[in-house]
């Protein structure tokens, strides 16, 4: 065995032996209470046949992009979208990108500079801790939600200030107090970047998020919308000025060196909006099972994610089994995805769950949260 390879499996070992160790799996016919598929999208027949007729009809035919945006992979048709989607989110502009991911690293790797401060909030994704890293302005988190510790940092930051945050936070489930937040960056001349990634499709009209729902959009820098998730397909979007978007193609290095989305993947994104626009009462529905959930659970969350905790490595991987020996597919996160003592199931709730299947779940998880935390 190589010196690497002895490293790695010790790496690896050390997580098996945490009980924290990851391997893929294969998708199962349980019932689904872990997948981000909050409205159903991603397995919608009715929106599948729409998309190969829409691609049937495009002179365009090919697989792949075969390029970057800049040299061979844009499309008339991709910049219509780009404009479709700058109408629904209610910008001046709008750039698609690959992933999430690459969207928030492209922001926060290019845009602020050395000199400047990035403030984001300690439960942040991962995609908005690796841009920041990547940058060369200087970072730091403040806590969870805190107005109070955001302002005491904001009052000792040098340069110019971006606060990240997100819409909904994919662990809890919790929503930023985003109104508080537009004033606090008003009085200190702040920049605000929204990761609107679990509240795309889910809430405001036509699923255009948290901010377009408070009629806050104006009061946002810059705006990152996720495809991923409610909308069941795949790509994100950056919303904001003009200048905005020309300064991502020139200087965001994930848009700039990455090859672009083949065309069959900006027509499913294009088809996902207009299908949510004919068919919005999802998110009620989604809505309403959220609700049920809550009353049998007490649960604070508003959202789809719903976050029970169960400390412990082994304590939420035992809970996690048993209940989908019961035919639920419902997933534990485990430290150190999150802080030893706030290991968790992460529940994600669907406007295609059953009445029944949201009550019997939440009575099992009742019963089996008397079980493990009273040991």
């Amino acid at each position: 065995m190589s010196s690497l390879d002895n490293f790695l499996q010790q790496k690896i070992q050390r997580r098996k032996d945490e009980n924290s160790f990851r391997a893929l799996k294969q998708i199962n016919s349980l019932v689904d209470f872990t997948s981000n598929d909050y409205l159903g999208l991603a397995q919608s027949k009715l929106l599948y046949d729409q998309i190969l007729e829409r691609i049937d009809t495009l002179s365009l035919k090919s697989n792949g992009a075969a390029g970057p945006r800049l040299l061979s992979g844009n499309t008339a048709y991709t910049e219509n979208v780009e404009k479709k989607l700058a109408t629904i989110f209610r910008g001046e502009a709008s750039l698609i990108f690959n992933s999430g991911f690459f969207a928030n690293v492209s922001v926060l790797s290019s845009i602020p500079q050395k000199g400047d401060t990035i403030l984001y909030d300690e439960r942040a994704h991962a995609s908005i801790k690796d841009g920041a890293r990547l940058s060369l302005a200087n970072r730091f988190s403040f806590k969870h939600n805190d107005l109070d510790d955001l302002e005491r940092k904001i009052k000792v930051s040098a340069g110019k200030k971006f606060i990240v945050i997100e819409s909904i936070y994919s662990m809890d489930g919790d929503s930023s107090p985003l109104a508080a937040i537009t004033k606090l960056a008003e009085r200190y001349d702040a920049f605000i970047v929204l990761d609107e990634a679990h509240s795309t499709g889910v809430l405001g009209a036509n699923g255009s998020g948290l901010a377009t729902s408070l009629a806050l959009e104006n009061k946002v820098d810059i705006r990152i919308y996720t495809f991923g998730k409610a909308m069941g397909c795949h790509g994100a979007c950056v919303v904001g000025s003009k200048n905005l978007i020309d300064y991502l193609v020139n200087f965001a290095r994930p848009f700039i060196y990455t090859t672009a989305l083949p065309i069959h993947n900006i027509v499913t994104i294009d088809c996902a909006f207009e299908f949510l626009s004919r068919n919005i009462g999802l998110q009620q529905q989604l809505s309403n099972n959220v609700a049920l959930f809550t009353s049998k659970l007490k649960s604070t969350s508003t959202s789809a994610i719903q976050a029970i905790i169960i400390p412990g490595n082994n304590n939420v991987r035992n809970v996690a089994d048993e209940l989908q020996r019961k035919g639920f597919d419902v997933r534990a996160i485990l430290s150190p995805t999150v802080a030893t003592g706030l290991e968790r199931l992460r529940i994600c709730l669907h406007a295609y769950n059953t009445h029944d299947d949201v009550v019997e779940l939440s009575e099992i998880i009742n019963e089996l949260k008397q079980k493990y935390l009273t040991k």
